[in-house]
């Protein structure tokens, strides 16, 4: 499918990625609203959201990761498509599903970032309760804990590193990434 117009040409995708706890919702949130205050159609896919609906069929075994990951960025590239930029929220975990998002979207239109926030960090966070759940043996395969975490290799990813900074200092570092990387043109 080709992009009818320039908008859809313009179109791409930030793919906010990093431990459960590290900020990657946070700030995935505070970019879309951002971007659409712009003018800048936005769409937001959020690892939680998906997994209630498109991808509530999967769990968390590494072959439905993988699955999630990839019916995710198939979306992304549909919306892309469509002239939607889209700001997604994931853990993707392992190289290997990065490397499969990264095809699946297309380089031009597709920045990834590493939320890099310390374990002991995210743990403090813990928003739902998960750590301490997975520290105490009820949830197997919990990444971090009893699933592995492998920080990204690839020199293209943006690394942002979130202890000691606020939400939005880092989202300030990103737009600054965004705006002068000319890679993705998010705002016209």
């Amino acid at each position: 499918m080709q992009p009818c117009d320039s908008t859809a040409a313009r179109a791409g995708t930030v793919w906010l990625m990093g431990l459960p706890g590290s900020g990657k919702s946070t700030l995935g949130d505070l970019l879309a609203a951002g971007l659409v205050a712009e003018g800048v159609p936005v769409m937001r896919l959020d690892g939680d959201a998906l997994r209630s609906g498109l991808n509530a069929d999967l769990g968390f075994l590494p072959a439905d990761r993988r699955e999630n990951l990839r019916r995710a960025a198939e979306v992304a590239r549909l919306f892309n498509q469509a002239g939607l930029t889209v700001v997604a929220s994931f853990i993707t975990p392992l190289e290997d599903d990065r490397s499969c998002v990264r095809q699946i979207i297309g380089p031009p239109h597709f920045l990834e970032v590493f939320i890099d926030t310390p374990l002991a960090l995210c743990e403090l966070r813990d928003p739902k309760g998960m750590y301490r759940r997975a520290r105490a043996g009820q949830i197997p395969l919990f990444t971090g804990v009893s699933a592995p975490f492998e920080p990204p290799a690839d020199a293209r990813t943006l690394r942002l590193s979130t202890a000691g900074a606020s939400p939005l200092q880092s989202l300030s570092v990103l737009r600054q990434h965004l705006d002068r990387s000319g890679g993705l043109d998010l705002t016209r």
